[in-house]
């Protein structure tokens, strides 16, 4: 087991920012996609330019869409072939199109 690097206080203090930052870039999407001022397909189509949308896990994606739970979301997950801890970043190009297809005609 690899021990974690040694950081100044400094470097602990800008990574601690980032990660404060990261959180609530993620907390601002789910809550937009919930209020419907940001669409689904347009996290999905945005990933490659907004990396925190890359790292968010499908399933957060899904579960923040209005009418989309858990278990829904984990249904459509297992229709499209996506892992339970797959990221946005890691999906496909037939798995994306897909979540597209199914995702873009909701309200």
């Amino acid at each position: 087991m690899s021990t974690a690097p040694v950081r100044t206080d400094e470097q602990r203090t800008q990574a601690l920012a980032k990660a404060l930052a990261t959180r609530q870039e993620r907390a601002r999407v789910r809550a937009a996609l919930r209020d419907r001022s940001l669409q689904p397909v347009d996290v999905l189509l945005g990933a490659g330019d907004e990396p925190v949308w890359a790292a968010m896990r499908v399933s957060w994606l899904l579960e923040a869409v209005p009418g989309i739970g858990p278990a829904r979301a984990q249904r459509i997950m297992d229709s499209v072939g996506i892992a339970a801890s797959r990221r946005i970043q890691g999906l496909g190009d037939r798995q994306r199109a897909a979540l597209i297809a199914l995702l873009g005609d909701r309200p």
